[in-house]
């Protein structure tokens, strides 16, 4: 994972979210079934070649797409979609887990972040996206309140089950800036 020094004190506070959630959180489960995820309407043959689509934040769609490039299109738009919903505070933690390799293994620490006050103003915006077979590389800015506090971050998607998800040595990444890091990381 690749970490700018920006502002310390913004990634602190975003970092001491991430953990504070991860470690504030319970052990409870929720009953609530989890919502479908977005999948991949691609062929496996399309999935299995390589697409690359970049974009400045300016040239990112409007609406609710706004973290999204505009340009992108197939899997690549999938990974980003499900990156920036995996990062959204309203995404039921049902939802999120489903968009996390190894999700249920980070209930609690999503569960946590929905209830913290910091990780509800978290969220990401994806400014690349590059599909290798079932890998992705995104490139992608952590928000606090909208604001960039980590950017230009590299990120890895995997395609679990037709589901593309963030994986979880990405999400432990940013979850390992302000320790102690849950136990699901060191797994």
């Amino acid at each position: 994972m690749n970490i700018r020094p920006l502002s310390f004190l913004a990634v602190a506070a975003t970092a001491s979210c991430l953990a504070l959630a991860a470690c504030s959180s319970s052990s409870s489960t929720s009953s609530t079934p989890p919502a479908s995820p977005t999948s991949s309407a691609s062929s496996p043959s399309a999935s299995a070649s390589a697409a690359s689509t970049s974009a400045s934040p300016s040239a990112a769609a409007s609406g609710s797409d706004s973290n999204i490039p505009a340009n992108l299109t197939g899997a690549a738009k999938t990974v980003a979609t499900n990156w920036v919903t995996f990062f959204d505070a309203t995404t039921p933690t049902a939802k999120r887990v489903s968009l996390l390799e190894n999700g249920s293994s980070f209930s609690a620490v999503l569960a946590g972040q929905a209830t913290s006050a910091q990780g509800k103003e978290t969220s990401a915006q994806v400014t690349a996206v590059t599909v290798a077979g079932s890998k992705a590389t995104v490139t992608w800015n952590l928000l606090l309140s909208n604001i960039p506090v980590l950017k230009g971050q590299k990120g890895q998607a995997i395609l679990t089950k037709g589901v593309w998800q963030v994986s979880q040595s990405s999400f432990c990444g940013l979850l390992a800036m302000q320790p102690p890091v849950p136990g699901a990381c060191k797994a």
